[in-house]
């Protein structure tokens, strides 16, 4: 038998709750309106002060420097870990698949068909049904059908001298998978980026409230382009922490190719056969 150690691959984890980027841009949006308005309601009666007076566009700027500085430094920490992290973990997948496929070659005819067919079903599930789910956070029990008909087929090959590379080449397909779905889940807290969201809030009101109220056309152009620049920051940390996702997602490009590939050898090894799933990676009928 087939000594194989259990893996545990949460599937259907439950999404951390991110808030959403529309609900970010409305935020800011709102909190531009709030400390303007603010500005010329309420700071009267907090400030006895001129109306020509107020925070120069060098004050308004130099605090706020170093917030998006940091904010940045943070999203390019996220990028070089979870995103990069999920692009390595699925190029190293297609890979173990492919080296799958070509080393079932050294197999008997029946156990090569199988495996083969079984890999080009796999790619199948991952492209079309696990792709779109890591989206959402979480994975799609497909592929692990094809996994588990793997080790089946390995059964048959035990005491053979491709059996061990067969295994090897599995485990790795195995733990490749498991990375890519553990960085599909989102590695930030969703506290912290409410945190940031709620950061952002106050500090566009309070520097609407610092603008004077009159003759302040650079530093009300400032106080927009600030308001835009830390909105987009917080966008682009929402979004570079789900990779498989975001505008900047990882793209089934590796397992395209393994799967062409696959598709390839088993058709030029077993032209009369048919593979046993459809385009979608589900399992046909018997």
């Amino acid at each position: 038998m087939i000594a194989t150690v259990a893996r545990t691959v949460n599937l259907h984890a439950v999404p951390r709750r991110h808030p959403p980027v529309a609900l970010v841009i409305v935020v800011a949006a709102l909190a531009l309106i709030a400390g303007l308005a603010a500005n010329r309601y309420l700071r009267p009666r907090l400030l006895n002060e001129d109306d020509d007076t107020g925070m120069a566009v060098k004050d308004l700027v130099g605090p706020l420097l170093t917030l998006t500085v940091l904010l940045l430094a943070f999203v390019l920490v996220t990028a070089n870990g979870s995103y990069g992290k999920a692009e390595v973990s699925s190029r190293g997948e297609a890979r173990a698949l492919d080296q799958l496929v070509e080393t079932a070659e050294y197999a008997p005819a029946a156990q090569r068909a199988r495996i083969q067919a079984d890999a080009v079903c796999y790619a199948r599930a991952v492209r079309r049904q696990e792709w779109p789910a890591m989206a959402e956070g979480h994975g799609s029990p497909t592929p692990s059908v094809w996994s588990t008909d793997f080790r089946q087929a390995f059964r048959d090959l035990e005491g053979k001298p491709v059996f061990g590379m067969l295994v090897a080449a599995d485990n790795k397909r195995s733990d490749e998978r498991e990375e890519r779905l553990t960085q599909a889940t989102a590695s930030i807290p969703s506290a912290i980026l409410w945190f940031l969201l709620a950061t952002l809030a106050i500090t566009v009101v309070a520097l609407g409230i610092c603008l004077p109220r009159r003759n302040n056309r650079g530093q009300l152009i400032t106080l927009i382009v600030i308001t835009a620049l830390l909105t987009t920051t917080l966008c682009i940390i929402r979004d570079v922490d789900r990779p498989f996702g975001g505008i900047i997602s990882v793209r089934p490009t590796a397992i395209t190719e393994a799967e062409r590939q696959a598709t390839r050898d088993f058709t030029t090894n077993h032209p009369a056969s048919d593979l046993p799933c459809d385009h979608q990676g589900n399992r046909k009928a018997a």
